[in-house]
């Protein structure tokens, strides 16, 4: 099985997400730090949460269209495996 990650070719775009949910949190540090309304920060507390969701479900697609694809062409077991490692990251996301 290959060693590139699936994905490998949406780096830079996850990359890219994931700087601007930083400068969310850093916004949110000013946002205490300057005594703002609660609900406010709670407002982008909830964004950044769906900012990272959205990363998760944009790896899990990524994870789905090369890592379990890659593995069923290997073997049932393989691809199977793979699946059931995508449900627990599953259960793990729908968790928290």
């Amino acid at each position: 099985m290959s060693n590139e990650h699936g994905y490998h070719g949406n780096t830079e775009n996850h990359l890219a997400r994931l700087r601007r949910i930083e400068g969310q949190v850093r916004g949110l540090q000013r946002m205490i730090s300057q005594g703002e309304y609660c609900i406010d920060i709670l407002t982008q507390v909830s964004a950044v949460q769906s900012a990272l969701d959205s990363v998760a479900v944009n790896l899990l697609k990524d994870h789905m269209n090369h890592c379990v694809v890659t593995a069923a062409r290997e073997s049932d077991e393989a691809a199977q495996a793979k699946v059931d490692e995508a449900a627990a990251a599953i259960a793990r996301l729908i968790k928290s």
